[in-house]
């Protein structure tokens, strides 16, 4: 590692993202060009993005950890996300496209009535600065023990940097952030795992040198139990979360939207491989950590092999794969301020002007809000648990009732906040009151299953006693009405709309064609004046530079005439 090299690195490559988005500013013409991408992006481009908003330095903070004191389990729970894609792609993603609506609140509204909506849209928000603070929390981290800089100030100039990037560019802007990430991210740890093996002495060494036990599926507090239970959950979160939806809608077809999803769970199955080998050998070389400071073992192993600029390079790339999670979820959370609150509530008859200052200003009111959860991570016990502690309560309440919600006819308003409420209350109960009150605490994998479990069984005996006596809900009966009267008024897009659309998805991937020829030109230098690997960082450059072809000629195939 080189500080100064690194250090320019850095800087070169934020301002190149940060000029990228300032791009896409003016392709937001309204709320579906912005939030939705004109619902035409390309199905592969919504996949990688969706893979990388799942993605985050906590990736790294969080599993590394995991890997770094117990091993492959933690690729055993990321499989779980594989799972979770595979099941959505099959019957989830293309349910949502085909409701037509543009965000997941919006299909409530319609499905479930007002009042589910804004009680789901509250919660939402409330838990989606929590997650997305956590992850600023990770990356804040990397940074700041990396370069030296206090993590508080940190925290806060990565914060602003990351909101100010959502609030001007909008989808496209996320998307093209995501893809490049994954580039950089994938040749970084291509990079790291030689060097990482050499450093440990080679392959054999490390095989014998690990601790007993270390390569088990499952391990510790990490039980089948767990690992079932975050299967479930990883279904209803991939298939529900908000974020998430949004990739699902803004491509052209149902058929799309499953590829989407299908693209995401074979990449995690590839992924966690590669990304947890790295913490795993550094096990063999400093087995000391302990603590929280386990959360920092990749990085600890990126200082050690990573040669000079690459370092920069990788603390880049972790820092915008999470500022692009941070910002997909910033857009949601604006999304559904923007179009179900404000318009729906406020002011139905908003221009696309007033809507767009919105949208923007609302980015930067949610993203502060991130900014102050991001500061309290290390006093409520560091990411791990706050992450799992989140999803063990929220997950199962919040987001299986809207999935339920698209193959049932007979599911009422009344009865979702119902299982809902019952739900939170619940893991509530068990996952804080308890624990403090009583001094009883369910395991993780047995608070993992309550938050799952609990909402589906309430969720399908409610099914059963309506199906048995024959009700269908009112609910339904009118979503049924709406929809048929949506596509009887459908209007035809206009030839301006298309040719928009056409020129916006052009432009992004002559953005990301642009970009990934960058980013080989950035590696090609670096493999000149690095030390070590020097021929390993040149090849890598290559096959991006060739892949950047790939845009380039998916752009020259879309014709605007």
């Amino acid at each position: 590692m080189n500080p100064t090299i690194d250090t320019y690195v850095i800087v070169i490559f934020s301002v190149f993202i940060m000029l990228v988005g300032f791009q896409f500013s003016r392709t937001g013409r309204n709320l579906k060009s912005f939030f939705a991408g004109g619902e035409a992006v390309p199905w592969f481009i919504g996949g990688l993005s969706l893979f990388m908003s799942f993605f985050s330095a906590g990736t790294f903070v969080a599993w590394g950890s995991i890997a770094y004191k117990y091993g492959w389990v933690a690729v055993t729970i990321q499989w779980t996300m594989c799972i979770g894609g595979l099941i959505t792609g099959l019957y989830i993603a293309p349910k949502w496209k085909a409701t037509g609506n543009l965000t997941a609140a919006e299909f409530i509204k319609e499905r479930l009535g007002e009042k589910v909506q804004k009680s789901f849209i509250y919660i939402f928000m409330l838990v989606s600065i929590f997650i997305k603070g956590s992850v600023l929390y990770s990356v804040s981290k990397l940074v700041s023990s990396s370069l030296g800089l206090p993590i508080m100030p940190s925290t806060v100039v990565l914060g602003i940097f990351m909101i100010s990037y959502t609030a001007v560019g909008g989808l496209w802007a996320v998307m093209v952030t995501d893809i490049l990430q994954f580039v950089i991210l994938t040749a970084a740890v291509f990079i790291i795992i030689p060097l990482a093996l050499g450093e440990a002495g080679g392959l054999n060494t490390f095989l014998t040198k690990v601790p007993d036990n270390f390569f088990d599926v499952v391990s510790g507090e990490y039980t089948w139990g767990f690992i079932l239970a975050f299967a479930l959950y990883h279904i209803f979160y991939i298939g529900g979360n908000w974020t998430f939806v949004q990739r699902f809608t803004s491509v052209d077809s149902p058929k799309s939207a499953s590829k989407v999803a299908f693209l995401f769970a074979g990449l995690y199955i590839i992924s966690p491989v590669l990304w947890m080998l790295p913490p795993m050998v550094y096990q063999t070389i400093n087995p000391s950590l302990t603590g929280l400071d386990t959360e920092n073992a990749y990085l600890m192993v990126c200082k050690q092999v990573l040669p000079a600029g690459l370092m920069g390079l990788m603390l880049t790339g972790m820092y915008f794969s999470t500022s692009a999670s941070a910002n997909t979820a910033l857009n949601v959370v604006s999304a559904v301020f923007t179009n179900d609150i404000y318009k729906g509530t406020f002011n139905p008859h908003a221009s696309d002007k007033q809507l767009m200052q919105v949208a923007r200003l609302s980015s930067w009111a949610f993203g502060l809000g991130m900014i102050g959860i991001a500061l309290i991570v290390p006093y409520i016990g560091g990411i791990v648990e706050l992450t799992l502690s989140i999803g063990a309560i929220t997950g199962g309440p919040l987001l299986a009732p809207p999935i339920w919600a698209l193959f049932s006819k007979r599911l009422t308003g009344k009865a979702t906040i119902f299982i809902t409420l019952i739900s939170l209350a619940v893991n509530l109960l068990f996952k804080i009151i308890l624990p403090f009150a009583a001094a009883f605490k369910l395991s993780r994998g047995a608070e993992m299953l309550l938050g799952v479990l609990l909402p589906f069984f309430m969720l399908l005996i409610y099914e059963l006693l309506a199906a048995y006596k024959g009700k269908t809900s009112n609910e339904y009966v009118e979503y049924k009405r709406l929809r048929q009267e949506r596509k009887d008024q459908a209007i035809e897009a206009s030839k301006e709309e298309v040719f928009e659309v056409k020129k916006q998805n052009k432009f992004g991937l002559n953005v990301i064609s642009f970009s990934l020829f960058f980013i080989a030109l950035l590696l090609y230098i670096l493999s000149g004046i690095t030390l070590k690997g020097g021929t390993m960082v040149a090849v890598i450059a290559t096959i991006i530079l060739f892949s950047s072809l790939i845009p380039f000629f998916k752009a020259r195939k879309i014709i605007l005439a």
